[in-house]
């Protein structure tokens, strides 16, 4: 059997592409687990692509400042146009009550039901089943080598909040 050009050009566009490493932000000794196969806002969220919409939840990062996230509820419903910051729920966790905010404006398309009855998933699984909502967007959002940056950048500020956090 003879091959030209053509079959192995064809056959190697047939070869998934590699998936993107993981990255790894240290926090201290804690690492905050940056997978390479999602978008990352400033707000510390991350983007998973599925088809025309983004699965979007907790950074480790997040979850780690977080601790034990033991509520969650939205204040909007499902299939709400938002704009960027608008707030569309709470978290409680051990460290505090926060706000949670749109990562940029689009339409959050579904929640995780299963998060209402039980959050405990954000802590135990972040990256899988503690998934939050479903967004639809045109937005851009930071790589993970981008979102390590902006990690690096204001990790010192971080570190004196929670230290005075400590304090109090």
């Amino acid at each position: 059997m003879r091959f030209d050009r053509s079959d192995l050009s064809r056959s190697l566009s047939q070869i998934p592409p590699p998936m993107p490493a993981d990255l790894v932000f240290m926090m201290g000794k804690f690492e905050a687990k940056i997978p390479g196969d999602r978008l990352y806002a400033e707000n510390h969220l991350w983007l998973q692509p599925m088809g025309d919409r983004y699965r979007v939840g907790f950074t480790s990062y997040s979850v780690r400042l977080l601790q034990d996230v033991y509520f969650l509820n939205w204040s909007i419903d499902p299939e709400t146009n938002v704009r960027r910051k608008q707030e569309i729920g709470e978290i409680e966790s051990s460290k505090a009550l926060s706000s949670l905010y749109a990562p940029r404006d689009g339409r959050v398309t579904v929640f995780n039901e299963e998060l209402l009855n039980d959050p405990s998933a954000i802590n135990a699984d972040n990256y899988g089943t503690g998934w939050l909502y479903e967004f639809a967007t045109d937005a851009t959002f930071l790589s993970p080598e981008e979102y390590v940056a902006l990690l690096e950048a204001g990790w010192d500020e971080t570190q004196r909040l929670l230290k005075g956090q400590m304090n109090d």
